[in-house]
C-alpha cells in the first residue's frame, strides 16, 4: 500500500457525495414536503450518505431553524 500511495494511488471506494450532490440537497431541504429518502432516491445516493455530509442534517429537519449548508471540509 506504501508503494502504491507513493505512486499516488488512494484506493478505497469512490465517493458519490460530491459537492454537486450536498449542494443540491442542500436547495431541497428547506421544502417541508420533501423527505430526506426521496432527496436521496432524486439525488441517486442512500439517505446515510447525507447524514455522513451534511453535518447537523438531523436538527435542520427537526426545525431548529435555517442555517447555512457548508459542503464538506477535505
Amino acid at each position: 500500500m506504501v508503494a502504491a500511495r507513493a505512486r499516488g494511488h488512494v484506493g478505497g471506494r469512490p465517493t458519490v457525495a460530491t459537492e454537486e450532490v450536498i449542494r443540491a440537497a442542500g436547495d431541497l431541504l428547506p421544502d417541508p414536503g420533501r423527505s430526506i429518502t426521496s432527496i436521496a432516491q432524486l439525488l441517486g445516493v442512500f439517505p446515510g450518505t447525507l447524514y455522513n455530509h451534511i453535518p447537523g442534517l438531523r436538527e435542520l429537519r427537526a426545525g431548529a431553524g435555517p442555517r447555512q449548508l457548508e459542503a464538506p471540509a477535505k
